[in-house]
Parts: C-alpha cells; sequence; structure tokens
C-alpha cells in the first residue's frame, strides 16, 4: 500500500482529531478562565470546589477520566449511551483542559501588579471593565507561551479518544497498520501529528508576537 492511499484511508479519522482538538479548546478555554476566578473568590466553599475540581483533574489520568464521563450517566442513572459515544470525549477533554487552563490563568492574573488595579479604579473603570480591557490583554500575552504548551499537548492527547472506540486517526493507523502488517500507516499519523504541531506552534507565535507591545 502507497503513501496517497494509506492518507485517503486516514482522512476520516484526521478529521475527527482535528474536532476533537478545536472542541476541546473552545469550551476548556473560558471554562478554564471561570474555574480561576473560582479558584482565586473569596467564597471559601466556591474557593475550595475550585480547588478540588483542578486537584482530581490534574491527579487523574485523562484516561481514566474519559472512562468515567462515558460510562458514569450508565452505571448512576442508567441512560443509553447511544450516540454519546463524541459528546463524552469532547466533555471529558474539555474538563480535563480547563483545570490545567485555570491554573495558567491564575497565575498570570495573580503576576500583575496591584498597582494596575488602582491606577484603573482612578481612571474611574469598574471591576468588570478593569479585568478585561486593562489585566485580561496583558495576562494573555504572559501565559500565552504555557497556553502554547498545553495545546501542543492537547493535538497528541487526542489519540486518547481510542479509548472510547472513537475512529480517531490513530485508532485508525493502527487498524490499518493491523491489516496491512506495515508500519507505513503509523508513520503517517507520525507526520500528520508532528505537521499539526508545526501548524499549532506557528499560529501561536504570530498570535504572541501580534500582542507585543514594544513592536
Amino acid at each position: 500500500m502507497n503513501f496517497q492511499t494509506i492518507i485517503l484511508q486516514l482522512g476520516q479519522g484526521m478529521l475527527v482529531t482535528v474536532e476533537i482538538f478545536f472542541l476541546t479548546l473552545f469550551f476548556s478555554l473560558p471554562l478554564g478562565l471561570l474555574v480561576a476566578f473560582g479558584r482565586m473568590s473569596k467564597n471559601v466553599l466556591l474557593k475550595g470546589i475550585s480547588k478540588i475540581y483542578i486537584s482530581i483533574m490534574r491527579g487523574t489520568p485523562l484516561m481514566l477520566q474519559l472512562i468515567v464521563v462515558y460510562f458514569g450517566p450508565y452505571y448512576l442513572f442508567g441512560t443509553n449511551l447511544k450516540g454519546y459515544r463524541f459528546p463524552a470525549i469532547i466533555i471529558a477533554f474539555a474538563v480535563n483542559y480547563a483545570a490545567y487552563f485555570a491554573e495558567i490563568y491564575r497565575g498570570g492574573i495573580e503576576s500583575m501588579p496591584v498597582g494596575q488595579y488602582e491606577a484603573a479604579e482612578i481612571l474611574g473603570y469598574g471591576k468588570v471593565q478593569t479585568f478585561f480591557k486593562i489585566i485580561f490583554p496583558q495576562v494573555m500575552k504572559r501565559i500565552l507561551p504555557s497556553i502554547t504548551n498545553e495545546t501542543i499537548t492537547l493535538v497528541k492527547d487526542t489519540s486518547l479518544a481510542f479509548v472510547l472506540s472513537q475512529a480517531e486517526m490513530f485508532t485508525l493507523a493502527k487498524q490499518i497498520a493491523a491489516a496491512e502488517t506495515s508500519i507505513m500507516p503509523l508513520m503517517a499519523a507520525g507526520v500528520f501529528y508532528y505537521i499539526f504541531n508545526l501548524l499549532v506552534a506557528a499560529i501561536m507565535e504570530r498570535i504572541e508576537k501580534s500582542m507585543d507591545y514594544y513592536h
């Protein structure tokens, strides 16, 4: 089997991989910010819940979380799992990565000088305006390298969808490799992940440069 044929067979799996990647970012980035707010809250209960959530998500394997999210509703409520596989994958990935993004956000927000808030208050900005117009843009520039690292990790982690028998690219590559007794499909998958990560890194670098206030 030639390389072109392998790529064509892996095409469907590639689309699923890309879909998992973008949907995870779409949900986990804003969710992570909300969790970060909870983590920094003065409300003891909300802060405690956020800390426990982050601890569990970061302290247990994503593979286990996928299994729990998928099979949990069935064992707890007897829910029919038909059509739930892909949503379960997105939910598990999103809540997992949100915990990591939350700590990145928190580190960036807490690193901001108090003087920024005081200056904004003098200028008549409210708390919401201060955060989104003054603090958040600076925080994003500071945390972008860390966000990039997590995003690159996410590209590779999409292969864990095989746990729930989702036919993403790496799963298809393994199946084709076993059927053809050839390592070529796995090599093709490796090339795809590498190129995908190069694109992600290049895009994030452009975003970082666009936020450079000195140029």
